[in-house]
């Protein structure tokens, strides 16, 4: 029973994220973004936390559910205005998962769990919890750094890598320098860390 809900709610996760309308081609094949996303965390999850709980695949599938209906633009284009947008997109994501867990039929204690780990509640305390900020950061060094980091600032983009890498625990770090960096990035996360 447990398994058959599990691929339920993972397939519904992807179900809505394939509904995103914007595109990131790979290998040639057009996926939606948030859909490859949500794969890329599962993946993640699975090469480097292979003991993750059926609570914590659900977390990290459903970390970005239908982001796209909350465009960054939707908040002020300041510090607090991203802040703002970041707090109200962890309740978004959250109450999502929670629908199509309901709908499952999960109890209130797993939907509640679930909704902890996506408002990020016991980072650096709760084990899951950073086991999913981990995955976080790995996938987004490992997919989108590359096309990040020329958008930003010299001071401000090693400040995001010291801030990105601050959030990951040891076997986080361990995992993220086993990644096959560009030349330029080596360099940057060189810089970054030995401040």
């Amino acid at each position: 029973m447990s398994d058959n809900r599990l691929e339920r709610v993972l397939g519904w996760i992807d179900l809505a994220n394939a509904a995103d309308p914007s595109f990131e081609i790979v290998e040639g094949v057009s996926q939606p973004k948030a859909l490859l996303y949500g794969k890329r965390m599962s993946a993640w999850l699975q090469k480097g936390y292979p003991e993750a709980s059926e609570l914590l695949k659900i977390a990290a599938r459903g970390q970005h559910i239908r982001r796209w209906e909350v465009p960054r633009e939707s908040y002020p284009a300041t510090r607090e205005g991203y802040l703002k947008w970041r707090t109200y997109l962890y309740g978004f994501h959250a109450d999502c998962v929670a629908a199509l867990m309901n709908d499952a039929g999960y109890q209130s204690l797993a939907i509640d769990r679930v909704k902890s780990l996506l408002q990020k509640r016991g980072i650096k305390t709760d084990p899951e919890v950073q086991a999913l900020e981990d995955v976080i950061c790995l996938v987004f060094l490992e997919n989108y750094f590359d096309d990040f980091a020329p958008t930003q600032s010299g001071e401000k983009l090693l400040n995001i890598v010291r801030k990105t890498w601050g959030k990951m625990s040891e076997k986080g770090h361990e995992l993220a320098l086993q990644l096959p960096f560009s030349q330029p990035v080596r360099e940057l996360l060189a810089q970054a860390l030995a401040q």
